[in-house]
């Protein structure tokens, strides 16, 4: 059978263009591979590559193969038990193709690939956004980048380009000899026909002295292409950098965890889960978006990202202490017409139920219109309370206020998924 093997050379780093086509051609089999790992691993390892089997049928080469049809002999090496005329039976599925076992004990084994961490998180967050990321007006302030803009003669001795600055030095040196070496090669040829001249005649004092001048005019033209310096100040050249102003938006995300008695170490463990995830998932695609830890019981408390996923604490739970530190926050550090704002909150429901109210209030009249998106998740309830009741209208109040319930551990990524997927553009 033909085989059309590919020898074209790689470039320098072959091993990554190989690496990359592959990734493009089998993106939909890695994808679902991915998919499928998602349920079996922890979301705290979440950043660890991870090796996926591909069904080795995926990844089939397309091959040329002879037509049904002609006129053609067979040579089988080996044979002892076919003659002119038999028709051969083509193996069975469980005869050693296709990843199954065969009567031999052989088969095909499935593709094992492994993605590294950046690939393996590039498949994991694929489909997410966060909504209307760029909605309000872009910021006031302005960012400024440094970008290349050529060449300056002056500048500081850190951005000295030495090829640039070598090529004008030997411009320069090749500029000033020119003029020494047409008049040097004159000198010469003067020289040397006088010098002949002097040899075929007899003692001539002016000939003698045009020979002598002539000598120390050629030496002096030396001298002279000798003293231009091998490279000048005027030679140096310097990376020039501008600053360009490039406008920006901005975004924060409040992320309000319950840490109270009732939520017991399983629920923490699933919203810390969930938290996390979602940290990486900012961290990850917005460089610019900062974000804020909001812990609370009874009273609220802004805390760092090590306190707010490890420390430990009891108590009640009034959930609107949480609402009026978030509101807090916006007020005095993100006016609400330069950044985009985002909350995500994950709870177990429970709440005081003449608090719950004051919280549907404070989301309506005072957080909801400053917000681009809120995400409220409840963490395994065993029935849906007050504050899933109250949030329920907040919801169908507001299109940007969205719940969820989580269940399990397997329930965390669909769960993110549903909040955070983007949205087909209209």
């Amino acid at each position: 059978m033909p085989q059309i093997i590919d020898r074209r050379l790689n470039g320098k780093n072959k091993s990554a263009v190989n690496r990359q086509r592959f990734i493009r051609r089998f993106r939909e089999q890695i994808k679902r591979a991915v998919a499928g790992t998602i349920s079996q691993r922890s979301i705290i390892d979440i950043e660890s590559g991870e090796k996926i089997n591909i069904p080795a049928r995926d990844i089939n080469e397309p091959r040329f193969r002879h037509g049904k049809g002609g006129e053609r002999e067979t040579v089988l090496p080996g044979n002892d038990a076919y003659i002119a005329g038999d028709r051969i039976k083509r193996p069975n599925e469980g005869d050693g193709g296709g990843g199954g076992a065969s009567r031999d004990g052989e088969g095909t084994d499935d593709f094992v690939f492994t993605l590294t961490r950046e690939e393996f998180m590039e498949f994991f967050f694929d489909d997410l956004a966060l909504p209307n990321l760029i909605k309000t007006q872009l910021a006031t302030n302005v960012e400024h980048k440094l970008v290349r803009a050529g060449y300056s003669r002056d500048g500081i001795p850190a951005n000295i380009n030495v090829v640039r600055s070598l090529r004008e030095a030997l411009s320069r040196r090749i500029a000033l000899r020119a003029s020494y070496d047409r008049r040097l090669r004159e000198a010469e040829s003067e020289l040397s026909a006088v010098s002949t001249q002097q040899s075929d005649e007899e003692e001539n004092p002016s000939t003698e002295d045009n020979v002598r001048a002539l000598s120390a005019r050629v030496q002096s033209l030396r001298r002279g292409r000798q003293t231009i310096p091998f490279i000048d100040t005027l030679d140096l050249r310097y990376n020039n950098r501008i600053r360009q102003p490039r406008p920006t938006t901005r975004a924060v995300m409040f992320c309000l965890m319950d840490v109270s008695g009732s939520m017991d170490e399983s629920r923490k463990d699933i919203a810390k889960r969930f938290f996390i995830l979602l940290y990486l998932f900012l961290k990850r695609n917005y460089e610019h978006t900062e974000v804020v830890f909001i812990r609370h019981h009874t009273a609220a408390k802004e805390v760092e990202e090590e306190e707010f996923f490890r420390s430990r604490e009891t108590g009640g739970t009034v959930v609107s202490s949480a609402l009026e530190l978030m509101q807090s926050i916006i007020t005095k550090r993100y006016a609400s017409s330069d950044w985009n704002i985002y909350a995500a909150q994950a709870s177990d429901g429970d709440n005081w139920n003449d608090d719950s109210p004051h919280c549907r209030k404070l989301l309506t009249d005072a957080i909801m219109p400053r917000l681009q998106y809120y995400a409220y998740v409840e963490i395994k309830p065993d029935e849906h309370q007050s504050l899933w009741r109250e949030y329920q209208q907040v919801a169908a109040q507001y299109r940007n206020f969205a719940t969820q319930r989580i269940d399990g551990l397997t329930d965390i990524y669909p769960v993110f998924h549903r909040l955070f997927r983007k949205k087909a553009a209209a």
